[in-house]
């Protein structure tokens, strides 16, 4: 007991002496802890400076956007990752890449060339076109589009501003020519390739629709669609810088005129001080570039994370920033102080015209292909003793109506472009019903003394002389041209004859109808297509049928009329030939 009581009755003394050691001791294990506390504060603060956030358990977002837009989304994701957003606790952080839209769509459908590097999780290109088109051309890609525009921005006119004339509002038919060729334009209209720029297509698609409410019928609206594309192919480029080049050096006999964006205007000015443009607005509505926000993967975080950079981008200071660099915002608002009135910038947005459809964009490219690639056209013409009659009211023969009609041809043909010159008539070459004056070559390939074919072909189109006894031996002509291009065939041009003569065949014991049939059959090949168009005219032609059988045998044509001035507007009938072709495949 006694050690009981002890125990116990030592216990308060125990307790005391505990008490007064505990105060001191409190205060260091206080002290201490403080200590650990900001170790651990000034450590964490030096581990999350080093580690960048919460990188290692990022969730990456690969972002491909059109060129133009870049500048502006790096600002937007600079300011996105420093936000630290997350999904599931894991932060998102977003890369900024500039892929060439059409290089994206083109690697995915492998539909045309593309320079690698197309994958992303999320791809904003210039134009809906393009989603649209791998969606039409490749229906198992994967392409969510997500109905946001990140920005926008409109078609319109650029000129430079020194060799602008302040004419009244014009539309699309009123600045590309679609007229017969040989017809000096104003104005050298200049396009980015419509293969490779949604631009460049907007403004096919822009023009088309204006020639369709224009034009009477099909026939008058291939027509006008030949010429303007005709004329477009001389102004294109193969990119945009290349067109800024060629707009910046402008010169007034050839005022040069560029379908652009608005923010692209605003991005040529920025770079050519010297040489500013100023901004048009066509009436009957413009198409616009609306920079979709697309969505390329299915992965639940990847999906949920481009959401969460969907809405950074979507923000009043996404708005801002891109309103900043150019772009007009989802009402159409502009910032007065980047686009301004004194270039042409119009506050009011110009009216929307819808994209065009997958149809209409896949037709529209192959149209500016087909009309794309080079010709290569041997051009006969007839000498006989009838082209020395004289064109009512015009004063000047029937072979020289037809040698100035032949020669405004010429300006349908890019330089590339491969011509050759015959004529014909009966006898005029020995035993032969025909003489070459020029072989078929390149019109800007040189002959011995130096001289460009383009010239060679102008000199001997004016030279050409009508034998005043000269029968019209057409059928053993036909056949001689036809073996010609076949033997001499290339796979990687239009390869064409074009006979222009004011005469049914006439050349008593010559070949017939029938056997020329015969003998083209034998010789031709779908896969070597030579179309024959004639172009017959004058009173002499009585008839037309055997002409248009040589023409459905060989996929060609044959146009008849009674006034050679009309051959120009015919020259364009005969080449929208190209256009049709590729629809009947």
């Amino acid at each position: 007991m006694g050690r009981h009581r002890g125990r116990y009755a030592e216990e308060p003394d125990r307790r005391r002496n505990r008490r007064r050691r505990g105060r001191g001791g409190a205060f260091a294990a206080l002290a201490a802890a403080l200590v650990i506390v900001v170790g651990l504060a000034v450590a964490g603060v030096y581990m999350f400076d080093q580690a960048d956030g919460c990188r290692g358990s990022d969730i990456e977002l690969d972002v491909a956007v059109s060129p133009e837009l870049a500048p502006a989304l790096d600002t937007l994701t600079t300011e996105f990752n420093a936000q630290e957003n997350t999904v599931d606790g894991r932060c998102v952080t977003a890369e900024i890449r500039q892929v060439d839209s059409a290089n994206v769509a083109f690697g995915i459908t492998g539909a045309g060339a593309t320079m690698g590097d197309t994958d992303s999780d999320v791809w904003i290109p210039d134009s809906s076109v393009w989603p649209r088109l791998v969606r039409n051309q490749s229906g198992d890609a994967v392409i969510t589009e997500t109905g946001t525009s990140v920005a926008r921005s409109p078609l319109v006119i650029a000129e430079l501003a020194e060799l602008t004339d302040g004419e009244a509002e014009r539309s699309w038919t009123d600045v590309v020519p679609t007229t017969a060729p040989g017809e000096q334009a104003e104005r050298t209209v200049r396009i980015v390739d419509p293969a490779r720029s949604s631009t460049g297509l907007g403004t096919l698609y822009l023009l088309s629709g204006a020639l369709e409410e224009a034009s009477a019928d099909e026939n008058a609206y291939n027509a006008s669609m030949t010429a303007a594309l005709q004329a477009l192919h001389q102004g294109a480029s193969p990119d945009e810088d290349a067109a800024f080049l060629a707009l910046s050096g402008g010169t007034e006999e050839a005022p040069p005129v560029m379908v652009m964006s608005e923010q692209a205007v605003w991005r040529y000015n920025a770079a050519h001080q010297d040489a500013s443009a100023q901004a048009s607005y066509l009436e009957g509505g413009t198409y616009y570039l609306d920079y979709p926000y697309v969505v390329r993967s299915e992965e639940s975080d990847i999906t949920r994370a481009a959401e969460v950079f969907r809405n950074a981008v979507r923000s009043d200071e996404a708005r801002s920033t891109l309103l900043a660099q150019g772009f007009r915002g989802p009402e159409g608002e502009i910032d007065a102080s980047v686009l301004t009135e004194d270039v042409g910038f119009r506050a009011r947005a110009p009216q929307e015209l819808p994209t065009p459809p997958e149809g209409s964009v896949t037709e529209l490219t192959r149209t500016w292909n087909q009309l794309k690639m080079d010709s290569r056209v041997l051009t006969i013409v007839d000498v006989s003793g009838s082209m020395l009659a004289e064109v009512p009211g015009t004063g000047m023969t029937r072979m020289r109506v037809t040698s100035a009609a032949a020669t405004e041809g010429l300006q349908m043909f890019t330089p590339t472009s491969e011509l050759g010159l015959w004529q014909f008539s009966t006898n005029v070459n020995n035993d032969l019903h025909y003489a070459e004056l020029a072989p078929v070559r390149e019109l800007q390939a040189t002959d011995e003394q130096g001289t460009a074919q383009r010239d060679v072909l102008a000199t001997a189109l004016a030279g050409l002389t009508p034998l005043p006894q000269g029968d019209t031996a057409l059928y053993e002509t036909y056949l001689a041209a036809y073996q010609e291009m076949s033997r001499t065939y290339r796979p990687d041009r239009t390869n064409v004859i074009l006979m222009l003569t004011d005469g049914d065949n006439d050349n008593p014991g010559g070949l017939e109808l029938d056997d020329l049939l015969s003998q083209i059959e034998g010789m031709s090949s779908p896969s070597r297509p030579i179309p024959i168009i004639t172009i017959a005219f004058g009173p002499d032609v009585q008839n037309l049928e055997p002409l248009q059988r040589i023409a459905a045998a060989t996929g060609g044509a044959a146009y008849m009329t009674e006034d050679p001035t009309e051959i120009g507007e015919i020259f364009l009938q005969a080449f929208s030939l190209r256009i049709t072709e590729g629809e009947e495949e």
